[in-house]
């Protein structure tokens, strides 16, 4: 636990990405911003392993890893976000999703691993939307690399005999970072159609104990929003992100 204090760099780049957003302008497209938190102590109503939960998508998880909390919360929020017929969004109609997910976190250590301490990894249901999230990262700085979107080759990682799934992998050997991100997928309601993209920033979210503020700049680029609109593809709307 200690030396954790950039453990909340998904939670502060969406943030502080949203309050800038906001300022600079969004072109009348309406933002919703969902704080996935969990406390990482020690107490009476901390889980344990073997605990069995049920989020709000209504599935089940076995506990079988007590540190990986933070895909349990992101999980919860995905399933707010896109909850179907009645959404739980402010100004949502009736039936109406929303056309994109972003979900940030330092999510696993396996990501440092695998893209390294400068590279975010990134999972996503569209390769549109992937190659537009590695185009804002050139653009912002906040660079980052795709990994393998294939959940129904990870899903019996997280298998459970009196579970739904379980919350961490049974080989670490096999794409821990893209499995846990295919964990929090799991979640989104099934009737979602629009992108979904899963940011693990372990690595570049912290240096020497001290957080660098990364996945501002890459949300901004990916909003296109005034000061980060490449000269390439509009994520706005080519890929029909929007």
């Amino acid at each position: 636990m200690p030396g954790m204090k950039s453990d909340m760099g998904g939670a502060a780049a969406l943030l502080a990405g949203f309050e800038a957003a906001v300022e600079l302008g969004t072109d009348g497209r309406t933002l919703h911003l969902l704080l996935c938190l969990a406390e990482n102590a020690i107490g009476p109503g901390a889980l344990r392993n073997d605990d069995i939960i049920t989020g709000l998508a209504g599935l089940s998880c076995e506990i079988n890893n007590a540190d990986a909390e933070g895909r349990l919360v992101l999980a919860d929020g995905v399933a707010h976000a896109t909850a179907a017929p009645e959404p739980r969004l402010r100004g949502l109609r009736e039936g109406e999703q929303p056309a994109l997910v972003v979900t940030m976190a330092t999510l696993t250590g396996a990501q440092l691993v695998a893209t390294g301490k400068r590279h975010a990894a990134i999972v996503s249901n569209l390769e549109s939307l992937e190659q537009a999230a590695v185009e804002a990262g050139r653009l912002s700085g906040d660079t980052c690399h795709p990994l393998p979107f294939a959940p129904e080759l990870f899903r019996d990682e997280f298998a459970s005999k009196i579970a739904d799934l379980k919350n961490s992998v049974a080989d670490r050997n096999n794409a821990q970072s893209a499995c846990a991100a295919s964990f929090v997928y799991e979640h989104l309601h099934p009737s979602y159609k629009g992108g979904w993209l899963h940011v693990d920033l372990a690595g570049p979210a912290w240096l020497e104990e001290r957080g660098t503020g990364y996945g501002v700049g890459l949300l901004l680029g990916l909003l296109q929003v005034e000061g980060f609109r490449g000269k390439g593809r509009d994520v706005r709307d080519g890929g029909k992100i929007w």
